[in-house]
């Protein structure tokens, strides 16, 4: 992220925050406009509105059809996308620098004026059913939106970011233009920038776009979640392989314990050099597929692990999980072990920072969940001041047979898993 010094905040007399950065090696530039909206602010009754008003903000402005802003979007080569989580929506634009201003002129366009045309509307739901069904047919996304939901159970993280058939059925267009004018409010957006760019002119461009509209709903006030220690089987005949999605609660993002969830993860499941991978698919040939991540958000997480595995080795591969668990648990892990996984995660986040994209996407994370930016060298150093004891620690925290969550997906009737199973 280069000298701190490099980095510009600045926030708007509305709440609207900026931040940029310079990476003057580049032709390219990325801004995003970031909604601090997601899945886990709605209602039951509104689950998957953020990603249904996201969908639609493409369709149209009070200026320009669906039609001409793919025309401008490929007019000058870029790429324009968007997405929903669970805490966030984001709009994002790469172009060349010569092109930042038609960027921010279309953004805002579209954030600031759509146009909820009826038609447009209902073309719309028909393809996020089409969406929806697409994740039934994708099972390593359908087992973990099913593990979510039982680890979240009856908490707004627990829900598919993409809706519910029902949940979706229901939106009509007074609902959807309500809820966004609620959302997209000043003060819950931030726009972040990184390529080569002038702080300077592009602020005046995101201030007269964004500065003259006021705020006039409050924050929706979010509760953490309390996990959930369950197994849930879901049979799915047709379904060659069975899915496994086993995992512990960990912390939110605070950032010391962060380096030590990265370092822990990358050592269980993370790498092709990993506990998991080399005890389950290279030593056992088990599963083609298996690997571990940490899922964090504002106050709460997981540490997660996902195999496929073929029906009759499902109950053997949740074993050998739960057997690195116990080892983990047992006693710190080698100097070379820790040094080659701390190398790898090192490795991986420098890479991951060599585009404009990437590093726009990361000043807003930082912002959004940590509330500064961190430079490379205190993440470096984050990463490096974890020693074994740490990892220890962490492990024998987390790994606790009384807050597994597991869910299994596919011909799962010869697997016999039971809550005894679990025990590690």
């Amino acid at each position: 992220m280069g000298a701190m010094s490099d980095i510009r905040k600045e926030t708007f007399g509305n709440g609207l925050v900026l931040i940029t950065e310079p990476m003057r090696t580049l032709r390219s530039v990325a801004v995003g406009v970031w909604m601090k909206r997601g899945s886990r602010h709605e209602t039951p009754e509104q689950n998957g509105i953020s990603h249904f008003i996201e969908h639609l903000l493409f369709k149209g402005t009070e200026t320009r059809t669906a039609q001409d802003i793919a025309l401008i979007v490929d007019s000058v080569g870029g790429q324009m996308d968007a997405f929903t989580t669970k805490e966030y929506t984001c709009f994002y634009f790469k172009v060349l620098d010569d092109h930042l201003d038609i960027a921010v002129d279309l953004l805002s366009d579209i954030v600031r004026h759509p146009k909820f045309l009826p038609e447009e509307v209902e073309k719309e739901r028909k393809v996020i059913f089409e969406e929806i069904k697409m994740v039934e047919d994708t099972p390593d996304e359908l087992v973990y939106d099913i593990f979510s939901e039982s680890f979240w159970r009856g908490h707004p993280l627990g829900r598919p970011i993409q809706g519910t058939i029902p949940s979706v059925t229901g939106m009509h267009l007074d609902m959807l233009i309500r809820y966004f004018k609620d959302s997209y409010q000043p003060a819950n957006l931030l726009v972040t920038a990184a390529g080569n760019l002038d702080h300077g002119r592009l602020a005046d461009a995101i201030g007269g776009a964004f500065a003259p509209i006021p705020n006039s709903s409050r924050p929706v006030p979010i509760t953490p979640p309390a996990p959930t220690a369950t197994i849930v089987v879901r049979e799915k005949k047709e379904l060659g392989q069975l899915h496994l999605c086993l995992g512990v609660p960990c912390f939110g993002s605070p950032p010391g314990r962060r380096y030590q969830e990265y370092v822990l993860n990358t050592l269980l499941g993370g790498t092709m050099s990993s506990r998991l991978f080399q005890h389950i698919r290279e030593e056992r040939g088990l599963a083609y597929s298996v690997f571990s991540s940490v899922n964090s958000f504002l106050d709460s997480g997981n540490l997660l692990v996902y195999a496929a595995t073929s029906p009759e080795s499902g109950r053997e591969v949740v074993q050998l999980i739960l057997d690195e668990f116990r080892l983990l648990k047992g006693g710190p892990v080698g100097d070379q072990e820790l040094k080659m996984a701390k190398d790898h995660l090192k490795g991986s986040m420098m890479l991951s920072l060599e585009s404009s994209s990437s590093r726009m996407s990361n000043l807003a994370r930082q912002e959004f969940y940590y509330g500064r930016q961190f430079t490379v060298s205190e993440i470096l150093e984050g990463i490096d001041g974890v020693t074994r004891e740490d990892v220890l620690q962490l492990s024998r925290e987390i790994f606790d047979p009384a807050h597994c969550t597991l869910a299994v997906l596919g011909q799962t009737g010869n697997l016999g898993i039971d809550k005894v199973a679990l025990a590690f």
